[in-house]
């Protein structure tokens, strides 16, 4: 029996985009309090009555997030250009690797805006 989990995190972090123009805003250094959820897929375990513990999905995460919270992300190695499109692969890319239950990361730079890495379609729902 396959459940779809998903464990919610932030960071305040600052940024620039420097492939933009710079009459555009997000060329400039600016900061957000994003918002990244992790999804989940995985076959509940009968005994425990759950996929994964949420304390476990948070702990496996503090190591990617004590490097993007409170700090410039273009400082982080491997986002010089950390658009929230870049920065939802670049965890994805990190959190699978402890995670392989994780089949998506979305990143929320605002409460009106979010991107998906992979995108549902990719993800196989």
């Amino acid at each position: 029996m396959k459940f779809e989990l998903k464990q919610h995190f932030q960071i305040e972090s600052a940024r620039f985009l420097p492939n933009l123009p710079k009459e555009h805003p997000c060329s400039r250094m600016h900061g957000h309090s994003f918002k990244i959820i992790l999804t989940l897929v995985g076959n509940l375990d009968p005994q425990l009555g759950w996929v994964i513990d949420y304390n476990d999905i948070q702990a496996k995460m503090k190591p990617l997030i004590e490097q993007l919270d409170h700090r410039v992300l273009n400082e982080v190695d491997g986002l010089p250009n950390p658009t929230s499109e870049l920065l939802a692969k670049w965890i994805f890319d990190r959190v699978v690797l402890t995670l392989p239950e994780v089949i998506r990361v979305t990143v929320l730079e605002t409460p009106f805006t979010e991107c998906s890495y992979p995108a549902h379609m990719l993800a196989g729902i």
